[in-house]
């Protein structure tokens, strides 16, 4: 094989590696971010298609996940003779749609605030993390929020768009972060998005089947990094991971409780609604040391994501090379 087919074949699982050390690194750009840009845009979009349909709806998502989509597979198509350009792109994409750092950010500063009894500097932080509403949450509310959140967004924010890298490229990169944007911005539920956020609402639960469950296994797998005990986290996900309803959340953090041996779940209030949840886990309520190790945990979940997604994209680099060998060999 020559040089150029391998660095071909390494491209996208460098620019993977690449995209992540510099999130990790330097967590998300500060000004002009791509996906600040991506949501003023489908904003925008969404004022010219609304309708409290889900026919509208689905046109917005198809549309608003589609251009990215297709622009994905322009420049791989644009860089596949040009192996350096395509590492390039691939790891300013990666590093574009991972949120790692940031979400580690925040929880130590979470944690820094329960820390030091800065109830009211809590409360206020938690809208980075989460749509709940803090202003009657206590202490172990405030750190159960903040565990829960960081469990449910290392598999949103890390494992997801990292394993869509891997199988499917930049496309996947780009459509990954489009479709879990339009999620957050009209799959709710709310009088306004009953209908029209059905399908972006589907589409995020669709491309998170897999990322979620992958992250409960690593997050179980992480549990020793914690002095948390993996049979434990094993037996709690296995046990309660149905028990949320959301199809993925609670893949996330039944395993985060098992592994850091608290209990989650409970009674969430929103802005203008509440909701009801089953306990996930056996433990006590979450405090400020274990939003700290629930950041830990998130961190090594993310280490073993990145080499899972960097040996699939070298793995289908290898995939799509194959028969071409096979023809050459048959010259």
């Amino acid at each position: 094989m020559g040089r150029a087919r391998r660095a071909a074949i390494v491209a996208d699982a460098a620019g993977i590696v690449a995209g992540y050390v510099l999130d990790s690194v330097f967590g998300d750009p500060r000004r002009f971010h791509p996906v600040a840009g991506f949501g003023r845009a489908a904003a925008a979009l969404e004022q010219r298609l609304y309708a409290p349909t889900r026919r509208a709806g689905t046109a917005f998502a198809v549309v608003a996940v589609g251009v990215p989509v297709a622009a994905g597979v322009g420049l791989s198509l644009g860089t596949r003779r040009c192996p350096s350009a395509r590492a390039a792109l691939m790891a300013a994409a990666t590093w574009t749609v991972l949120g790692g750092r940031t979400l580690r950010r925040e929880a130590r500063v979470m944690a820094g605030h329960l820390e030091r009894a800065e109830l009211d500097d809590a409360r206020g932080r938690l809208n980075h993390l989460c749509g709940r509403d803090p202003s009657a949450l206590d202490e172990p509310e405030l750190a159960r929020a903040t565990v829960e959140s960081v469990a449910e967004n290392t598999s949103d924010a890390v494992v997801a768009p990292l394993l869509w890298g891997g199988v499917a490229g930049l496309p996947g990169l780009l459509g990954y972060r489009a479709a879990n944007t339009l999620d957050a911005m009209v799959g709710h539920r709310s009088s306004r998005y009953a209908r029209f956020g059905t399908a972006s609402a589907r589409l995020d639960d669709v491309l998170n089947l897999l990322p979620a469950r992958l992250t409960g296994v690593l997050t179980i797998g992480a549990a020793p990094f914690v002095r948390g005990r993996p049979g434990e986290a094993l037996r709690v996900w296995r046990r309660d991971r149905l028990d949320h309803p959301s199809p993925n959340a609670g893949q996330c953090e039944s395993a985060m409780a098992g592994a850091l041996g608290v209990r989650l779940g409970g009674r969430n209030v929103y802005f203008g609604r509440t909701e009801t949840r089953p306990f996930l886990g056996d433990g006590p309520r979450p405090s400020e040391d274990h939003v700290r190790k629930a950041a830990r945990v998130s961190g090594a979940v993310g280490l073993a994501a990145v080499a899972i997604a960097a040996g699939t994209a070298l793995l289908r680099g290898l995939a799509k090379e194959a028969p071409l060998r096979a023809r050459g060999g048959r010259r």
